[in-house]
């Protein structure tokens, strides 16, 4: 038996964002909503999808 993943949440720790797995951003070995996430908020910038605060 298999199973699909289709959605997954994004890896960063502060965020509270779903993202569907073929759209995720891989970094690190680990699936992230947006860039910002995906480099731990190098730019200080949160990932701007409503209703998330994070900032890493």
């Amino acid at each position: 038996m298999s199973i699909e993943v289709e959605m997954v949440k994004c890896a960063c720790a502060d965020c509270v964002c779903i993202v569907s797995a073929g759209k995720a951003i891989e970094a690190d070995g680990r699936s992230f909503c947006s860039d910002s996430c995906a480099t731990h908020h190098s730019d200080g910038e949160g990932c701007e999808h409503a209703g998330c605060v994070c900032h890493g």
